[in-house]
């Protein structure tokens, strides 16, 4: 048995260290290790429930919106409180700007440039993808901040600004947008999709979209070179390097439901678990955190709303920071492939009862919604009304509340108990705590551990595609 430590990562959010065992040169077992402790549960004990609007967005400098949107999600619940159909639309548009542009960060930016690395030179699609890739000097570099910095003005006319808006507020949101910042908004959608459609797809979105099987992803690729568009070449790479092959989990994929309306979300909610062979219903009691192998002081695995955070120095067995979320007591995995999985969109079906998660699916997955979710922005922006844009009502001094949305990596949930019209017990599960799990008191290992088992020793550029693959943002993982 030979042990590697691979870290830190670089282009990851935060501190990220895997241990890999390897035995007849193959990963025979993989550790996940969250190494910064934060302490953002702990210093909401005790405050005004309020207050968690200002400081969990803090957690995270990439999502804070998603953290901003399960805090004020969770205050609704507490306040038996429902957003103004407005106020909903408006909050939708502005996580919605946020997430795409966390996928279109993670594919330009964090997993495109390792397929410039020399150690591909003599690939047949290697040439292009270093002259468009290549960190730093990369057409794609000079290409793709300028739109993601344009997208991103859609912050500063519906939320003020990002990250840490303090707009989105349990009832819809703190302001209503003016005539002249839907203009603007719109102008700025329509430029995104522009580049989406020049650059990234060399297609209309809504064609992307309605790609509906593996044969007719085949057909969309032959009708096209490899240079065509960013997607296309991504195409090429991947089934070049086989990555379908590489970073399969435990083919169980968790949704929270992104986007809420009326009725129901634009993504719903679920667990499509595929070794039961069904699409289950997802509920909040379904869910403990085990802190076996966490340093984290604690006798049995507890729902979040029971749990704490207690931080210890040494524990036997213990090798990460990280708390081991299980959905009835299952390793899941979230993200993009989850959510469209979950929804049933048939291309994405299809690959995952083919293949499962792997990493060219995860990746295929979070373009597609690229895809999906610019339209539903446009149908949004258009559908704002004259408001109300925020609800209201008293919040009670004693009682839980619970919130649930969709982060661009996944189920996002926030756990809060006020007593006494203080805070006292806040919890929260990132989409990295569920994807870098540590083991459970079963032994189960988490679902990155499981993607990073059977890798081979000697193409070690492996491991980096199948932790990028599932967008890790580490700093929201131990909060």
């Amino acid at each position: 048995m030979n042990r590697v430590v691979v870290g830190p990562f670089n282009r990851v959010e935060g501190d990220l260290e895997v241990s890999l065992d390897f035995e007849d040169g193959r990963v025979a077992a993989a550790y996940v290790n969250s190494p910064l402790f934060r302490g953002f549960e702990q210093i909401l004990i005790g405050r005004e429930p309020t207050d968690a609007l200002t400081i969990v967005p803090r957690i995270c400098g990439i999502c804070s919106v998603s953290q901003s949107a399960a805090a004020a999600a969770a205050l609704a619940d507490l306040a038996g409180l429902r957003p103004t159909p407005d106020g909903q639309r408006v909050s939708n548009l502005i996580l919605a700007a946020e997430n795409l542009a966390d996928h279109f960060t993670h594919f330009y930016l964090f997993f495109m440039p390792d397929f410039a690395r020399d150690a591909y030179r003599g690939r047949p699609w290697f040439d292009a993808a270093a002259a468009r890739f290549k960190a730093t000097s990369g057409s794609a570099t000079a290409d793709a901040l300028p739109a993601r910095a344009a997208f991103l003005q859609i912050m500063g006319s519906l939320a003020g600004k990002w990250p840490h808006s303090m707009t989105l507020q349990p009832g819809g949101v703190a302001r209503a947008p003016q005539a002249a910042e839907r203009l603007r908004v719109f102008a700025a959608l329509r430029e995104f999709r522009r580049w989406l459609e020049r650059h990234l797809f060399g297609d209309r979105l809504e064609a992307v979209a309605c790609i509906e099987s593996v044969a007719g992803l085949r057909r969309w690729m032959a009708a096209r070179p490899a240079t065509a568009s960013d997607f296309r070449l991504f195409l090429e790479i991947a089934d070049d390097l086989q990555l379908a092959r590489f970073g399969r989990a435990a083919d169980r994929f968790l949704s929270h439901g992104a986007y809420a309306r009326e009725g129901g979300w634009l993504f719903p909610r679920g667990v499509l678990d595929l070794p039961a062979g069904a699409l289950q219903p997802f509920a909040p009691g379904d869910v403990l955190e085990d802190v076996s192998h966490a340093w984290l002081e604690d006798d049995a695995p507890r729902h979040p709303a029971e749990g704490d955070t207690r931080p210890v120095e040494y524990k036997p067995g213990a090798y990460t920071w990280c708390k081991a979320p299980r959905w009835q007591g299952q390793v899941v995995e979230c993200g993009a492939l989850a959510r469209q999985a979950v929804a049933g969109h048939p291309l994405i079906r299809e690959l995952v009862m083919d293949a499962g998660g792997n990493a060219a699916n995860r990746v295929i997955a979070r373009l597609l919604e690229l895809a999906l979710v610019v339209p539903a922005m446009e149908d949004w922006l258009r559908g704002l009304g004259d408001g109300p844009f925020c609800a209201h009502a008293e919040s009670p001094a004693d009682g839980q509340g619970c919130g649930l949305v969709e982060a661009a990596r996944g189920a996002l949930g926030h756990w809060l108990t006020v007593r006494g019209g203080r805070i006292v017990r806040y919890q929260i599960i990132a989409p990295t705590t569920w994807n870098f799990s540590p083991r459970d008191a079963a032994g189960q290992p988490g679902a990155l551990e499981q993607a990073l088992a059977g890798l081979p020793e000697a193409e070690p550029l492996l491991v980096q595609h199948v932790v990028r693959s599932f967008d890790p943002c580490m700093v929201c993982t131990v909060h």
